[in-house]
């Protein structure tokens, strides 16, 4: 079983033992959100499934009268890409004939930026058979793995069955009770908005009092994989300049980023940490919460 990363030979293996394991391309592209279906229509590890983080990992509600979203009753968490609450998420792995005996591994060809959000979410549906491909489509194909162009075969309808989450979901309330109380945030946008200095998505600039600043593309090497452990131990240790590391909680903009983070902190050895998943998004548009910038 793999549960953090696979490597594209470690897969090929996967598929070579007929094993059980459904593999998942989950590309976007935040700016132009259907390039990421196009891109899997031109070239995709043969037989994965795409997942669309707008309309498969998120649960976006609806246009109001007045043109604003009006989020689904019952969405597990707010901002941007609102969490689909755990059942509807269940309903959406058995409809892509996901199943609890398989072995999961999730893709993109952004860096680990978006793949890490359902590696996630499986771990908060109680599933730990799932692993992140280590470089991505390009570790792939560079591999030797099979691609394939435009769609694939429907599988059969299966019934996942939700389990004890194995990751802590961590909502504005939390935070808001935490702050300056021992909670290490540690925030995974690009340090301009980081810092204020930029925003091009969300209503306020700045960051949560207190936060640290870790961009989720510093987890990985110039090769596109995850840095060695040593190496990942050795930045969050000078990140967290003696923090307690059971007191991280991750976030970014809208809860996606942040997982590479999340992720690289266990691949370093640490314990699993929280994630914010409304994060920057949902912070920032409560109006009574503070900001801090610089």
């Amino acid at each position: 079983m793999y549960t953090t990363l696979i490597s594209a030979e470690q897969l090929l293996d996967l598929q070579r033992t007929k094993a059980r394991v459904l593999v998942f391309d989950c590309s976007f592209e935040l700016m132009n959100p259907a390039a990421g279906r196009e891109h899997y229509l031109g070239s995709h590890i043969a037989g994965a499934v795409y997942a669309d983080l707008d309309h498969d990992l998120s649960d976006k509600g609806s246009l109001g009268p007045d043109g604003k979203v009006m989020p689904h009753a019952g969405a597990a968490s707010g901002g941007r890409h609102p969490l689909p609450r755990r059942e509807k998420f269940a309903m959406w792995l058995s409809s892509v004939g996901f199943a609890n005996d398989m072995q999961a591994v999730v893709y993109d060809r952004n860096g680990a930026n978006y793949c890490g959000r359902l590696w996630w979410m499986l771990k908060w549906a109680g599933h730990d058979a799932v692993a992140a491909l280590d470089g991505g489509l390009q570790a792939w194909q560079a591999a030797g793995g099979e691609v394939r162009a435009g769609t694939e075969p429907a599988h059969f309808q299966t019934n996942f069955e939700l389990g004890t989450p194995l990751r802590k979901l961590v909502v504005t309330e939390e935070v808001v009770r935490k702050l300056g109380a021992g909670q290490t945030m540690v925030d995974a946008r690009a340090t301009p908005r980081y810092k204020g200095e930029v925003e091009p998505l969300d209503p306020v600039a700045g960051h949560i009092p207190g936060a640290l600043n870790r961009p989720f593309g510093q987890n990985l090497g110039a090769d596109g994989k995850f840095k060695p452990a040593a190496q990942l131990r050795q930045e969050f240790e000078q990140l967290l300049g003696g923090r307690d590391p059971a007191t991280v909680v991750h976030q970014c903009g809208s809860g996606v980023s942040a997982v590479p983070n999340l992720l690289a902190m266990e691949l370093a050895g640490y314990a699993p940490t929280g994630l914010y998943a409304g994060s920057w998004s949902e912070w920032s548009r409560d109006p009574k919460l503070p900001v801090e910038k610089g």
